[in-house]
């Protein structure tokens, strides 16, 4: 089930009517296995989860520990197990992605063969799923079949798979036979299921009630409209479809949840229902299902008393049926259902269709032989009786078969589960998965769109023909509400892409099959071409330095949205501002935790009126900067460039900070430079992503610096004295959210970059492949150094009295393999560079232009020179990617070669997309892969050489070498209908990213057939050491 996200709005975070049943219980499916390599969250973005509980009483949710196991079995049962085993199945599977009321998830579970001749397999819904889905199951001679769903039940949690019976070569089939008659109160049972994924597990327990009412789940999918069979059983984890046999071997229920507080309860669902199921599908026939939009409840005489039920009425009911103690009461009537207005919460059932009705089979069973038919209910209300006539409307019509993805987005219309949850009626179109340009506050599910571009989309067709005529690349008014909170609509603006993903499609399931179909609706509507717009700043006239408050006239707020997750990076989205330096250019500096690579779509505003797409033009590897261009000639507005400090500003210095807050407001406060201090920034062991290192890091005096993550350090005069960027940093294992640091960098290392990007060259920098970190005095003449440079030192920086030492060797590339003879060591103290003394980082950046650099060094207490070679920086830049089984496969980024010894390949998993082969075989984030099928492969091209050629669901073999070294091989499916193997690449002559299906050879369109699990850059994908939300503001 989704995880539950409590939403605070308009106090109360839930809506729905709270069940009188408050369940302790969860239908437990084994989820796979986090890989060790890694430690993922799932977020956050944690839609990995398949079932979380939610706040407050509703529900708690935990791993039901295993107990109980039958021990010491009569000969009888020994007997019956042994054949009961042959039937039963483990169920490895996948949900593709988001729909209804269940995420992407990769899963175990358990069912059991119900017709060996045809290949049915009977399981729980919550396995089966409402969307998507691919799996296979293992029997218990451990041959392993694929399976498809052929039904999922509407409201009950029961669902069947199909196999192919001759793809079971060595063992005879059979199939246990369903007897829902023989689930007594006192009889003793055995659950036959998945232990917790490992192996089958046999667990004893004894019918104790056959009239629970269904358990609630919290905010995803919950069975209702059903009685539940309890017993002592305790399952574990993975143990949801297992069978539950009498001794003569007979399935008599299903098991389908249980309880997480330490009690040995199970709750299983009662058989009559998946029987005739089955029966019907065995014939061919439709498995009609009536509804009146109506959850009814089994509720005690004594409390139908407390309604309304008179004395002559239970009387009769007591006689009629005898072992009764209870009956059914309306709990919820759906607005617009055919019950509303007719029938009321806390009416009593009495008869429908002149039969006196106590239990849900039977008002199940007339309901789904009445579909578009009337019939009639007999209820009583505050002791008076109350006949009404209703229209039985069918289940299967009011429960989505289909969804559209547009814009990164998926939509269906609002399901029967949904709208029973609160209370609401069953229409509009629900964001099953809000992404790409409808990722909405954080919240990937739940919402429902009210309003699109002025337009109402009230329907799916509604929705699709407003999208259809919406051009790419357009901004548009959306309104839309949350389920929990449906007093409060929400307005926003969004810019539409039709380029990431240009087609509008349908997905539709296709029962035959098992797979859902998919059409393409309508082809992407080209961008309007832009149009000039005029504007004017607002200004900060209760400053007192003028010259300073106009600085704010070089300030643009920047927005990216990266299409897929590259290099580690967390997020896909993010918002901030930037420093115009030329603004008869367009050039703007921002910090890289806004623009982290240049496979993104940016854009600029300027005095918060005026809109512009940008592009990137330069990503410093080490500085943690970009410098991008919007085109000025659209802009009519009095941009002014930044005047930019030549001379570093110094320790102790007065200075104006002016930043932005995490609301986006301007604040500005007089204050001092308290530290300059070499620093790098934290790396992610987890899952590395771009860091700066070797720089100077300015602190001011002033509370508001952590505040902001952008803004300047501005003299009176309006020069600026340095930049107030945000720094990504490490993830923090106590809350597992990203730390951010915010310092000063000062602007004299800026300028040689911004001259040359002025000349309209693209500096083509080269870097020494060192991390460094500063040593004093007292521990360099330890180390070796001689008094002579300690004097020199002291000379030459009378203010900062160190020299450096590296720290860190970065792995070489794949193009400086072989090391030549000279070269830095891990330990060493720099002295000098081409014959100057090095004591500040600025001094290094002698690196930038020169193909090697003759340095002194002092290693192990000798001085030494070396001709220490540079690295081209064009080398560390992520330019092809590759989607493949709903992994990211790029050549290793820049933080990786950092934070690793050895490059073991240039094939790096940087994500993976929940709910994919990846996620379900194991290959994780921080893995490199090293062959494909005993065949070695160590580039990107050598990969694509070998899987091309692999056919869709067969086996191969992969060779990993995990992030610590650790070598092992996985075995896994590709699925190109779900997961489509895109390459993404980079023009190196025009600096634009294109795609193409992987074997078609053409360029510019990666969405074929099939395709619904790729979530690029949303919540669906992970990057490894768990996530944070998307849309993140600096």
């Amino acid at each position: 089930m989704a995880p539950s996200k409590s939403i605070e709005r308009n106090g109360d975070a839930r809506k729905r009517k709270a069940s009188p049943i408050i369940s302790k219980d969860r239908p437990t499916k084994q989820l796979k296995p986090q890989s060790p390599s890694v430690s993922e969250d799932d977020n956050e973005m944690s839609v990995n989860g398949i079932i979380n509980g939610t706040e407050g009483e509703e529900s708690e949710i935990a791993r039901i520990p295993l107990v109980g196991a039958a021990v010491g079995d009569t000969a009888e049962w020994q007997a019956t197990i042994e054949k009961v085993v042959r039937n039963v199945v483990s169920i490895h599977f996948c949900q593709t992605c988001p729909f209804d009321t269940d995420p992407a998830i990769t899963s175990e579970a358990t069912g059991f063969v119900v017709d060996a001749e045809k290949g049915y397999i009977l399981t729980n819904r919550h396995v089966v799923g409402a969307g998507p889905f691919w799996g296979y199951c293992i029997f218990d001679n451990h041959e392993e079949v694929d399976v498809r769903p052929v039904y999922r039940d509407p409201v009950h949690d029961f669902g069947l798979l199909r196999f192919e019976p001759s793809a079971v070569k060595y063992m005879k089939l059979e199939n246990l036979v369903l007897r829902p008659d023989l689930a007594k109160v006192g009889a003793e049972i055995r659950v036959v299921g998945n232990d917790a994924g490992e192996k089958l597990s046999i667990l004893s327990g004894v019918i104790s009630r056959l009239d629970r009412n269904a358990p609630e789940y919290g905010d995803g999918y919950s069975d209702f409209n059903t009685n539940y069979i309890q017993a002592a059983a305790a399952a574990s984890g993975g143990s949801s479809g297992s069978p539950v046999v009498n001794i003569d071997g007979y399935a008599v229920a299903l098991q389908a949840g249980g309880r997480a507080d330490g009690a040995a309860t199970d709750y299983f669902l009662p058989l009559d229902r998946p029987l005739r199921a089955l029966e019907c599908i065995c014939k061919g026939e439709p498995v009609t299902r009536g509804t009146v939009q109506t959850q009814w409840m089994i509720k005690a005489f004594d409390e139908c008393r407390r309604l309304g039920l008179t004395p002559e009425w239970e009387a009769a009911v007591r006689k009629g049926y005898p072992k009764e103690t209870g009956m059914l009461v309306a709990e919820i009537v759906l607005p617009e259902g055919p019950a509303d207005k007719r029938i009321q919460e806390g009416d009593v059932l009495i008869k429908v269709n002149g039969e006196i009705l106590t239990q849900f089979i039977r008002l199940d069973a007339i309901l789904d032989a009445n579909v578009g038919n009337t019939v009639t209910f007999l209820v009583q209300r505050g002791g008076a009786d109350v006949e009404v006539e209703l229209d039985v409307g069918d289940l299967h019509a009011i429960t989505p078969d289909r969804f559209v993805t547009v814009a990164g987005g998926s939509f269906h219309e609002l399901s029967y589960q949904q709208a029973r949850l609160y209370a609401i009626p069953v229409k509009g179109v629900y964001v099953c998965e809000a992404a790409g340009s409808f990722r909405f506050e954080n919240t990937e599910s739940g919402w429902l769109i009210e309003s699109i571009d002025q337009k109402k989309t009230s329907t799916l067709e509604e929705f699709i023909k407003v999208m259809a005529g919406i051009p790419d690349r357009a901004r548009v008014v959306v309104t839309y509400k949350h389920l929990r909170d449906l007093h409060t609509l929400n307005t926003s603006i969004i810019h539409i892409d039709r380029h990431w993903t240009s087609k509008m499609r349908m997905a539709i399931r296709n029962d035959e099959t098992g797979l859902w179909d998919f059409k393409t609706l309508a082809e992407p509507v080209p961008a309007l071409p832009p149009v000039p717009r005029s504007a004017d700043f607002a200004l900060l006239d209760s400053i007192s330095y003028p010259a300073a408050a106009d600085v704010i006239r070089s300030f643009v707020r920047v927005s990216c949205t990266m299409p897929m997750k590259l290099d580690g990076f967390p997020r896909a989205r993010k918002i901030g501002f930037g420093l115009v330096v030329d603004a008869e250019k367009g050039f703007v500096i921002v910090s890289r935790a806004v623009v982290p690579y240049d496979l993104c779509d940016l854009s600029v505003t300027i005095a918060d009126s005026i809109i512009v797409d940008a592009k990137v033009v330069f990503l410093h590897p080490i500085a943690n900067y970009a410098i991008i261009q919007y085109d000025p000639s659209l802009v009519q507005a009095p941009v002014q460039t930044a005047k930019l400090a030549s001379e570093t500003i110094k320790q102790g210095a007065s200075t104006i900070f002016l930043g932005f807050n995490q609301n986006l407001r301007v604040v500005v406060a007089k204050t001092t430079v308290t530290d300059i201090t070499t620093v790098a920034i934290p790396s992610n062991a987890a899952a590395p992503r771009y860091r700066a290192i070797n720089l100077d890091a300015i602190t001011v005096d002033t509370g508001l610096s952590s505040q902001c993550g952008n803004g300047v350090l501005v003299a009176e005069d309006g020069t600026i004295e340095a930049l107030w960027l945000s720094y990504l940093g490490e993830r923090s294992a106590h809350s597992n959210k990203d730390v951010e640091y915010h310092l000063g960098l000062a602007t004299p290392t800026l300028l040689p970059i911004l001259d040359q990007i002025r000349s309209g060259t693209i500096p083509d920098l080269r870097i020494l492949n060192v991390e460094t970190n500063t040593v004093q005095m007292s521990q360099v003449r330890i180390m070796g150094v001689s008094e002579k440079w300690i004097k020199e030192v002291a000379q030459v920086n009378p203010s900062r009295h160190q020299l450096f030492m590296v720290r860190k060797i970065d792995c070489a590339t794949s193009t400086t393999m072989t090391e030549p003879q000279d070269t830095l060591q891990e330990g060493d103290i720099i002295l000098t560079l081409n014959d100057k003394l090095i004591t500040r980082v600025s001094e290094f950046d002698i690196m930038y232009t020169s193909t090697s650099l003759s340095a002194l060094v002092v290693r192990q207490g000798e001085e030494m020179t070396l001709d220490i070679p540079t690295i081209p920086t064009t080398d560390l830049s992520t330019t092809h990617a590759l989607l493949f089984c709903g992994a990211i496969l790029h050549r290793p980024h820049h933080a990786v070669r950092q934070q690793i010894s050895k490059l073991h390949s240039e094939i790096y998993v940087s994500a993976r997309t929940r709910g994919s082969p990846s996620y379900q075989y194991g290959l994780a984030p921080t893995n490199f892969i090293t062959a494909v099928n005993g065949v070695s492969t160590y580039t990107l091209k050598e990969f694509l050489d070998q899987v091309k050629n692999i056919r869709d669901n067969e086996y191969f073999r992969l060779r990993v070498v995990t992030f610590d070294n650790v070598p092992w091989v996985v075995t896994m499916k590709k699925n190109e209908w779900y997961f489509p193997s895109v390459e993404f690449f980079k023009d190196e002559t025009t600096g634009h990213w294109d795609r193409r299906k992987v074997g078609s050879g053409e360029d510019g369109d990666s969405e074929v057939e099939g395709g619904v699990g790729i979530g690029l850059g949303e919540g669906g994908m992970d990057e490894g050491g768990g996530l944070t939300g998307d849309g993140d503001v600096d």
